[in-house]
């Protein structure tokens, strides 16, 4: 991964009110990396790097995938097992927010 591309996905994790589509892309991937080890996600963000071209004139869906799948990767790194979004405390913190933004 290019220093470009790494700022761009950091960048992509800030606090910030996420678009609705940048949500749905969050959920795919978390959907879609339910099960998956460290080395299997990390194959599938350079899968999506090398798609995506530029990060930086990727649109907001593309970057937040990336981003996403960089987050999972990392986590899983010292985990030993398969990603679960009910184990990410990401994820579960959220959700919990999310929860207390529309109540």
């Amino acid at each position: 991964m290019t220093d470009d591309a790494e700022a761009v996905l950091e960048a992509a994790l800030e606090p910030h009110e996420p678009a609705d589509a940048e949500i749905a892309a969050r959920a795919r991937v978390r959907e879609r990396a339910t099960g998956l080890t460290h080395h299997e996600a990390r194959a599938v963000l350079e899968a999506v790097l090398a798609d995506a071209g530029d990060m930086e004139s990727a649109d907001a869906s593309v970057r937040a995938e990336a981003a996403e799948w960089q987050r999972i990767g990392d986590l899983l790194f010292d985990h030993g097992g398969p990603y679960a979004p009910e184990i990410d405390a990401y994820v579960q913190g959220q959700l919990t927010a999310r929860e207390h933004h529309r109540g």
